[in-house]
């Protein structure tokens, strides 16, 4: 754990407490669980993102993403098209299609991510809505799938799944990340393209797979999120998750210039939003008010990084 991860988790505790003090109900077991959950939900599309933001990418299309593939997986589960883990497979490997088509669009065409996955965006909530019609997706009245209700939304000795899934990626994503070599070249590609280029690694195929692994925990999210809703409707389904990942990403100390991050940070960065967005429940803060409170610690995380990259040359000399 670095410093910035250090800073971050004793932030969380000093939230956490007067979170508590000021309305007791936050420690309650109801309440952990709800809140570990939803950190699971949010914490798999926020190291999704990172990924993409330390090959010094951005991916705006997740939310809507989320809602193409969420409805696209219920219609598959609901009308037995398809038995529900092979449907589970069938989402995973859309999504990586479509992070693959969204690097080849980056690495090899030479578009900014920007504009390629705020052209997803649109198209994907477009599909989405054309796909049902504009209506409302859902699991017929007194459908029941047991083993998938349960892998998806069941609890472990009152642990969510969707928080065992999430750790379990927090591992396989931190070694890749620290701990292999994709991960050297994805931090060296975020920092420095053409030095990593002329250093003999394939960036075009690092910025291609950082997309890709994006784009499928994204799906392997939609997945858990449509469980959790059980009904979905495209228009609205998933609207601002980027912003929440983006928010994670950045807090947990991923520079939006690429080449540095870490997968502990995103952990605590997830942990920190929601425990803000806890707060403002416990406090009947009105809900509309939580997109100023991310944009507002989108503002500080960035800034915080600004301070921080002036005065890492300093330390140096």
């Amino acid at each position: 754990m670095n410093r910035k991860d250090l800073w971050l988790l004793i932030l969380i505790l000093v939230v956490g407490t007067i979170v508590a003090l000021i309305n007791p109900r936050f420690l309650s077991p109801i309440n952990l669980s709800n809140t570990a959950n939803l950190i699971g939900l949010f914490g798999i599309f926020a190291i999704a993102q990172a990924f993409v933001i330390i090959s010094g990418g951005i991916e705006l299309s997740v939310g809507s993403i989320i809602a193409l593939l969420g409805v696209i997986f219920v219609d598959l589960v609901a009308l037995g098209t398809l038995h529900w883990s092979l449907a589970f497979i069938a989402v995973i490997v859309l999504g990586c299609l479509i992070g693959l088509v969204h690097g080849f669009l980056v690495a090899k065409v030479g578009l900014q991510p920007f504009v390629v996955t705020l052209c997803g965006l649109l198209i994907y909530r477009g599909a989405a809505r054309y796909y049902t019609d504009d209506a409302t997706a859902g699991f017929p009245f007194g459908a029941s799938f047991p083993m998938l209700e349960w892998l998806a939304t069941g609890r472990f000795y009152g642990i969510p799944h969707s928080l065992i899934a999430f750790l379990i990626i927090t591992v396989i994503m931190g070694i890749v990340l620290h701990r292999s070599v994709f991960g050297r070249y994805l931090l060296a590609v975020g920092k420095n393209e053409e030095a990593a280029r002329y250093s003999g690694i394939a960036t075009s195929k690092i910025t291609i797979a950082a997309y890709v692994i994006c784009c499928g925990l994204t799906a392997l999210a939609a997945i858990f999120i449509a469980m959790y809703t059980r009904s979905i409707s495209p228009s609205s389904h998933g609207n601002f998750y980027e912003l929440y990942a983006i928010a994670a990403a950045v807090l947990g100390g991923c520079s939006l210039r690429g080449g540095e991050g870490s997968i502990v940070g995103v952990v605590l960065g997830t942990v920190l939003l929601q425990v803000l967005q806890n707060l403002v429940n416990l406090l009947g803060i009105p809900s509309s008010l939580n997109f100023a409170v991310m944009g507002s610690v989108i503002l500080l995380g960035v800034l915080a990084d600004q301070q921080f990259s002036r005065r890492k040359p300093m330390g140096r000399r």
